[in-house]
């Protein structure tokens, strides 16, 4: 017989909840190749579904331009359903700032590069990201100035 209060990290669903591409100055976007200079920007939240269930949130927007002219705007919200129990809040939040971004990520990763060669681009296959780094940079930002902190909503 298992304990109660052992605690409990289970992925109950992983789906896209948002994508879209725009490609605002096709086709003459693929009429002059140019090298893109590529943006990444990334952001996670999470909210409490119920007493065991959390929705986390990783979105991911790519941007490329050739000089001031965009060649495509991709972005991604790859979100997952988390169950999660009997874990002190403090280790709540490190769980959906780190765990959860870690399990969303590459799926993320798979939406945004099928997007873009989707839309007539090479495809870009983005970097890892450290989401423990990004983690203690929050956690280091809110102390020193109660900045930012993970959303999660109740």
């Amino acid at each position: 017989m298992t304990d109660p209060q052992q605690p409990v990290f289970s992925i109950e669903k992983v789906y896209v909840k948002d994508a879209s591409i725009e490609t605002p100055n096709s086709p003459q976007a693929f009429l002059e190749p140019a090298q893109p200079q590529v943006e990444v920007q990334l952001q996670n939240a999470a909210q409490r579904l119920n007493d065991a269930l959390y929705e986390a949130v990783v979105t991911v927007t790519v941007t490329a331009k050739a000089g001031e002219r965009t060649l495509f705007l991709v972005e991604a919200a790859q979100a997952g359903i988390f169950q999660i129990q009997h874990v002190p809040d403090a280790d709540l939040e490190a769980i959906l700032g780190i765990g959860c971004p870690n399990i969303l990520f590459p799926y993320a990763r798979e939406v945004i590069a099928e997007l873009i060669g989707r839309a007539g681009f090479p495809p870009i296959h983005l970097q890892p990201v450290n989401f423990e780094a990004m983690y203690a940079a929050r956690v280091q930002a809110q102390a020193e100035k109660q900045g930012p902190r993970i959303e999660i909503a109740h």
